[in-house]
């Protein structure tokens, strides 16, 4: 039996080294006790990270936990990784954001929405990982469907697609 400072100790290694969110079900499995425990553990965690002397929080993403950086040390981190932050382009969120509402979709969906070709921007979203091909979609030519990944989560910070805003937020915004 492993006491609680001990399993906070454990879960923080693992998130700590984990390059993917890690869900309570995986941290127990690893661990071997309880969800209800480790969920405890989670709560005590969260609670000592949001202490203002700590430059990063464990956060909800992706269906698991993973730690992030605080938004008031943006600016710093900022400066550090600028040369290496990937941004994508005007055209690239858009297409993803026809994705990430419209899903499952197709390419040629996608095109009718934004009216112009989508082929390159596709691919690249692909190479991102911020979508994938999921299927095929049945009828002629059995195009390919798109959807969003858990790479897109969490470069978004969702833990789910129900945390999207409304579309109800961009409509009469010109």
């Amino acid at each position: 039996m492993l006491f609680l400072e001990e399993t906070k100790a454990i879960i923080e290694s693992m998130l700590f080294v984990s390059p993917d969110p890690l869900s309570i079900e995986e941290i127990a499995n690893i661990i071997n006790i309880d969800a209800k425990e480790i969920c405890f553990a989670i709560e005590e965690i969260q609670k000592e990270y949001k202490k203002e002397y700590h430059g990063f929080h464990l956060i909800d993403v992706a269906g698991g936990f993973v730690f992030a950086t605080k938004v008031q040390y943006e600016q710093y981190i900022e400066k550090l990784l600028k040369p290496q932050i990937n941004t994508l382009s005007h055209a690239a969120l858009e297409t993803l954001a026809i994705i990430a509402y419209k899903q499952p979709i197709t390419r040629s969906e996608i095109e009718l929405i934004r009216g112009v070709k989508v082929d390159k921007i596709v691919n690249t979203l692909v190479e991102k990982n911020l979508i994938e091909e999921i299927g095929r979609k049945e009828g002629p030519g059995r195009p390919i469907i798109y959807a969003t990944t858990k790479d897109f989560l969490k470069y978004f910070g969702l833990n789910d697609l129900s945390q999207l805003p409304s579309m109800e937020n961009f409509k009469n915004q010109d």
